[in-house]
C-alpha cells in the first residue's frame, strides 16, 4: 500500500540494505526537495505533501539536533506512522465521496441522452433555418435587382431630362414606349391578358420601330415573346381549372335542365287541359257549368304553381362561368394558335365523356344512382350546347353529333346490362320516368332520342315482367288465405260490397233473404281486383312513351294475357296439385274458376274505358282467360278423378279377406260399406256446382264422370284382387264373400249417386266382375265354353285368362282342403270336371295367343 501510494514508500524499502546509505539520501533528498507554496496549493496531492514535509522536517531536526544511535530508526517509524494515517485519511476520503461519484456517474449518463436529444433537435431546428432562408435569399436577391433597376431607370430618367433641350423628340418617343410597356406589366398584373396581347401588337407595329436602335428597346422586344408563351400558360391553366369545375357541377347543371324540362312538360300538359276545358265549355255553356268553373281553379292553380317553380330554377349560365373559355380562346385566336386549343379543348372533353358515361357497379339498387347517371350525362351536353351557340368553330354540331351518338351507345349498353339486375317493379317505373326526362332534356337541346324510347320498349318487356313475378307472390298469398268455401253475406251492405268488387249477377241470388252465400269463394273478388291492378300497374308504363292509343290498348292486352295465361294458370296448376287440397277444395276451385271465366268479359271492358279503344276493331287483341280458366278447371277435374281413386285405394288397402274361408259371413266387408258411404258424402258435393243454363250440363258432366271413374276403378281395384298373383288360393266362400262385396257396389251404382246416367249406365262398370262371379257361383262352365265368341253369350265380358287364374287358384285350394278326395265320388267327379275345364281354357287361351 505504501509502495503504491507515493515516495516514501519506495524509501522505505532502501532501509534494509543499508540503513546508514539510506538515512543520508533520504536527508539529502528532502533537503533538496522544494516546496510548493501555500497559496499555490490547488489539489489534495499539493496539501499531502505539505503535510509530509512538516513531518519530515520535524523529525529530521530533532533527529539532526538529537544525535542518538537510534534517531534514524524513530526517524522511519515516525515517518511510517505518517504513511499509516495519511493512507487512512485517503480512505475515509474515499469512502466518503464514493456514493456522491456514482451519483454523479449516473446524472451524467442521464445527461448524455438528452444531450442526444438536444443535439438532435438542434440539428433539425438549424436544418428548417437553412431552408427557410434559402427563399428569403432568393426573394431579398430579386428585391436587391429590382432595386438596382429601379435605381439604373431613375438616374436614366434624371440623365435624359438633362439633355431635353437638346433631344426633346427623341425623349417624348422613348418616354411613350416606356409607358406603354409599363401599361403592359400593370395589364400583365391585373390579369387582364387579351388586353395585354393587343397592347403587344402596338408596341411591335407602332412604337418599337421607333426607337428600335437604343439597347432597351431590344431587351423589351426580346421580352414579348416569353410573356405571350406565359399568358397562354396562363390562359391554359384558367381552362384546366374551368374544365374541373364544370366536371364537378355536371350534376347539378343536369338537375337544374332536367327540371326545367319536366316543368315545361307539366306547363304544357296543363296548359292543354285548360284549353280542352274551354272548348268544353264553349260547346256545353249551359251545362255542368259549376263543375268546369272548379275545373278552370284547380288548372290556373297548377299553372301558378309551375311558374313559381320555373322562377326558383337557375340557368345554366348562372351556375357555370363560361368566360375562362371565351378568354382563352381569343387569346389563342389573338395568338394565332386557334386550332391547338380547339384540339384540346376537345380531347380533354372526350375524356370527361368517358368518365360521366362510366356508371357505378352499384347504380342499379337505387333510383338515386340511376339520376345521379343521368344529370351527369344531361350536365355535359348541356354545357357542350351552350359552347356550341356562343362561340364559333370551338364546338361544331358534326362535333356534338359525333359524341352524342358514342355517348348514347354506352349509355344504351348500360341501361340494358343494369336495368336486368332490377326485380323491383317500382325500381324499374322510376328508371323508366327518368329516362322519360331525361330523353325530353335533351331532345330539348337538339338531340336525337329515339333509340332511348326504342330501349324502353325493352325495359317494358322487363317491367312486365317483374310485375308477373310479384304479382305470382300476390296470388299465391291470395290462394293460401281463401278457405275455400262460399261467401256467407247477412246484409245488403255485405252484398254491396262484394259486388262492388266482383261483377256478379244472379237474380235468384238477388230474391233470397238474408243470410245467403255467393258460389265462389272470397279468393274470386280479390283475384279480379289484382288483375285491374295489375293493368293500372301496366299502364304507368305506357304514359309519356309518345305511343298513340291503339299500341297503349294492345301493350295492356298483351301484357294482362301473359298475366292471365301464364302467372294465374301457374299459380291455379300448384293450388290443384298441392297435397293438402281436398276433394271439396278441388269443387271450390272449379267454381271459381267458372266466375273467373265469366268475368273475362268486363275485364275487356276496363281496358277498353281506359284506352278508348273498341273491341270490334280489327287489330284489337283479345284476352285469353276463356281458355285459361277452362284450362285450371280441366286440370281440377282430372285431379278430382285421381285423388278420389287415391282414396278409394286407401280403403281397399283396409280390405282383410279370410281367403280359404269355407262359408261366408253373411253381410258385406266393412271396408267397403265405408267406402261406399264416403262416396255418397263426395258426390253430394257435387251439387254445389254452377247450376245456371249455361254451366249445367258442364257441372252434371263433371259429377258423372267423376262418378263413373270412381266405378270403374274401385272395379278394376277389385279384379286386381282376386287375380293377385301372390293370392295362391281362393276358396268357394271367399268367392261367395267377395260376391256379397260386389253386390252392394251394385247397389251403390244402381241408387243413382250423381243424377243425369240413362239405366243401367253406371251399374255397367261391375260388369265383368259380375258375369265373372256369376260363372264360378252358377259352376255354368259348359254355357261358358259354348257360348264363348258368340255376341249373345252370357259371359261375354269373361276373359279366358281370368276364368283360367281364378280356377287354378280355387283348384289348388280343393287339392288342399280335401285329402281324402278321391274316396268320394263326387269330389273325384268336381275334381275332375274342373281339371278337364282348366285343360280347354288353356286351349282357349292358347288358340287366342295363336291368333294374335
Amino acid at each position: 500500500m505504501r509502495s503504491d501510494t507515493g515516495r516514501p514508500g519506495a524509501y522505505g524499502a532502501m532501509l534494509e540494505e543499508d540503513t546508514d546509505q539510506t538515512y543520508e539520501n533520504v536527508l539529502a533528498e528532502i533537503q533538496s526537495f522544494e516546496l510548493p507554496i501555500e497559496a499555490t496549493l490547488r489539489t489534495p496531492e499539493d496539501k499531502f505533501w505539505m503535510d509530509l514535509w512538516k513531518t519530515i522536517s520535524s523529525a529530521t531536526n530533532m533527529s539532526v539536533y538529537d544525535d542518538q544511535p537510534n534517531s534514524h530508526k524513530k526517524f522511519m517509524e515516525k515517518l511510517d506512522a505518517c504513511i499509516r494515517n495519511h493512507d487512512k485519511e485517503i480512505e475515509k476520503m474515499c469512502n466518503f465521496h464514493h456514493q456522491g461519484f456514482v451519483d454523479a456517474i449516473t446524472e451524467l449518463l442521464k445527461v448524455r441522452t438528452d444531450a442526444e436529444k438536444l443535439k438532435v433537435q438542434v440539428t433539425d431546428t438549424n436544418r428548417r433555418f437553412q431552408d427557410a432562408g434559402k427563399e428569403m435569399i432568393v426573394q431579398t436577391e430579386d428585391i436587391i435587382r429590382c432595386r438596382i433597376q429601379q435605381r439604373n431607370i431613375t438616374t436614366v430618367v434624371e440623365k435624359l431630362q438633362l439633355c431635353l433641350p437638346v433631344g426633346s423628340i427623341l425623349f417624348k418617343q422613348k418616354e411613350a414606349v416606356l409607358e406603354m410597356y409599363s401599361k403592359l406589366k400593370e395589364q400583365m398584373s391585373a390579369k387582364r391578358y387579351y388586353s395585354a396581347l393587343k397592347t403587344m401588337e402596338q408596341l411591335e407595329n407602332v412604337y418599337f420601330p421607333r426607337v428600335s436602335q437604343y439597347r432597351f428597346c431590344q431587351l423589351m422586344i426580346e421580352n414579348l415573346p416569353k410573356l405571350r408563351e406565359d399568358i397562354k400558360e396562363i390562359s391554359m391553366s384558367d381552362l384546366k381549372d374551368f374544365l374541373e369545375s364544370i366536371r364537378k357541377h355536371s350534376d347539378k347543371i343536369g338537375e337544374t335542365a332536367m327540371k326545367q324540362a319536366q316543368q315545361q312538360k307539366a306547363f304544357s300538359i296543363a296548359l292543354q287541359k285548360q284549353n280542352n276545358v274551354k272548348f268544353g265549355k264553349n260547346m256545353y255553356i249551359n251545362h255542368d257549368r259549376i263543375t268546369e268553373e272548379k275545373r278552370e281553379i284547380i288548372l290556373r292553380h297548377i299553372l301558378e304553381e309551375e311558374d313559381e317553380n320555373e322562377e326558383e330554377v337557375l340557368t345554366v349560365q348562372d351556375l357555370v362561368d363560361f368566360s375562362p373559355v371565351y378568354r382563352c380562346l381569343h387569346i389563342y385566336s389573338v395568338l394565332g394558335d386557334e386550332e391547338t386549343f380547339e384540339n384540346y379543348y376537345r380531347k380533354q372533353r372526350k375524356k370527361q365523356a368517358r368518365l360521366v358515361l362510366q356508371p357505378q357497379s352499384s347504380m342499379h339498387e337505387t333510383v338515386d344512382g340511376y339520376r345521379r347517371y343521368f344529370t351527369q350525362i344531361v350536365g355535359f351536353f348541356v354545357v357542350e350546347d351552350h359552347i356550341l351557340h356562343v362561340t364559333q368553330g370551338l364546338v361544331t354540331r358534326a362535333y356534338t353529333d359525333e359524341l352524342w351518338n358514342m355517348a348514347l351507345s354506352k349509355i344504351i349498353a348500360v341501361l340494358r346490362a343494369h336495368s336486368s339486375y332490377c326485380t323491383d317493379p317500382d325500381l324499374v317505373l322510376e328508371l323508366k320516368n327518368l329516362i322519360v326526362i331525361f330523353a325530353d332534356t335533351l331532345q330539348g337541346y337538339g338531340f336525337p332520342v329515339n333509340r332511348l324510347f326504342d330501349l324502353l320498349f325493352e325495359i317494358r318487356d322487363q317491367y312486365n315482367e317483374t310485375l308477373l313475378k310479384k304479382w305470382a307472390g300476390v296470388f299465391r298469398d291470395i290462394f293460401e288465405e281463401d278457405n275455400y268455401s262460399p261467401i256467407p253475406i247477412v246484409s245488403e251492405e255485405e252484398y254491396k260490397i262484394v259486388t262492388s268488387k266482383f261483377p256478379f249477377q244472379d237474380p235468384d241470388l238477388e230474391k233470397q233473404s238474408f243470410p245467403k252465400k255467393f258460389p265462389m269463394s272470397q279468393s274470386v273478388p280479390h283475384i279480379y281486383i289484382q288483375v285491374k291492378e295489375f293493368i293500372y300497374a301496366s299502364l304507368k308504363f305506357s304514359e309519356s312513351l309518345h305511343r298513340s292509343s291503339t299500341e297503349i290498348d294492345d301493350m295492356l292486352r298483351k301484357s294482362t294475357n301473359l298475366l292471365l295465361t301464364r302467372t294465374l294458370n301457374s299459380c291455379l296448376l300448384n293450388l290443384i296439385r298441392k297435397p293438402h287440397i281436398g276433394l271439396t277444395e278441388l269443387v271450390q276451385i272449379i267454381i271459381n274458376t267458372t266466375h273467373l271465366e265469366q268475368a273475362c268479359k268486363y275485364l275487356e271492358d276496363f281496358i277498353t274505358n281506359i284506352t278508348n279503344i273498341s273491341q270490334e276493331t280489327v287489330h284489337t287483341t283479345r284476352l285469353y282467360g276463356l281458355s285459361t280458366f277452362k284450362d285450371a278447371r280441366h286440370a281440377a277435374e282430372g285431379e278430382i278423378y285421381t285423388k278420389l281413386n287415391q282414396k278409394i285405394d286407401e280403403f281397399v288397402q283396409l280390405a282383410d279377406y279370410d281367403w280359404t274361408m269355407s262359408e261366408p259371413d253373411g253381410r258385406a266387408s266393412g271396408y267397403l260399406m265405408d267406402l261406399i258411404n264416403f262416396l255418397r258424402s263426395i258426390f253430394q258435393v257435387f251439387t254445389h256446382l254452377p247450376t245456371n243454363n249455361d254451366y249445367a250440363a258442364m257441372s252434371g258432366k263433371v259429377a258423372q264422370t267423376a262418378c263413373m271413374s270412381a266405378c270403374q276403378h274401385l272395379s278394376t281395384t277389385l279384379m286386381q284382387m282376386l287375380l293377385d298373383s301372390e293370392l295362391k288360393q281362393i276358396s268357394m266362400g271367399a268367392v261367395q264373400q267377395f260376391n256379397l262385396d260386389v253386390i252392394q257396389c251394385e247397389l251403390f251404382a244402381s241408387s243413382e249417386p250423381v243424377p243425369g246416367f240413362q239405366g243401367d249406365t253406371l251399374q255397367l262398370a261391375f260388369i265383368d266382375l259380375r258375369q265373372l262371379l256369376d260363372l264360378f257361383m252358377v259352376w255354368d262352365w259348359s254355357t261358358y265354353l259354348a257360348d264363348y265368341g258368340q255376341p249373345a253369350s252370357k259371359y261375354l265380358r269373361v276373359n279366358p285368362n281370368t276364368a283360367l287364374t281364378l280356377l287354378e287358384k280355387m283348384k289348388d285350394t280343393s287339392k288342399k282342403n280335401n285329402i281324402f278326395a278321391q274316396f268320394r265320388k263326387n269330389d273325384r267327379d268336381k275334381q275332375k270336371l274342373i281339371e278337364t275345364v282348366v285343360k280347354q281354357l288353356r286351349n282357349l287361351v292358347n288358340g287366342m295367343s295363336q291368333h294374335t
